[in-house]
């Protein structure tokens, strides 16, 4: 990655931060717990990350422009709502279930056969 690209990107951050800020008090608070939510457990790509944090905000925009609250945009379940963003996306939970998958995989037979 080039300077130039850290540059840039530092940039687009900054400018997306300020629209969040730029958002009522009530969307704020739950594009946090979006964000925190997504860092947890959402896309494994950055730029996909990126555009569904650019989303949110677009739709947040659009939802206090209309004079809605945020739990009229999002619904009452907001986990559920992320859920729903990423589901074709592979994630960070994705991984973790298939690296739980690999090492159930390692365990020989005769020891899972003593589990039954």
């Amino acid at each position: 990655m080039r300077i130039r690209d850290i540059i840039e990107g530092k940039k687009e951050w900054r400018a997306h931060v300020a629209r969040v800020k730029a958002l009522p008090r009530d969307y704020q608070i739950v594009y946090k717990e979006i964000q925190k939510y997504l860092f947890k457990v959402g896309p494994v790509e950055l730029t996909e990350g990126t555009r569904v944090l650019s989303g949110i905000v677009d739709l947040f925009e659009e939802g206090a422009a209309m004079g809605k609250g945020v739990l009229e945009v999002t619904g009452r379940n907001v986990a559920a709502f992320c859920d729903d963003l990423i589901k074709d996306s592979k994630t960070y939970a994705d991984i973790y279930q298939e690296s739980i998958g690999k090492e159930v995989n390692k365990i020989p037979k005769k020891a899972k056969d003593k589990t039954k």
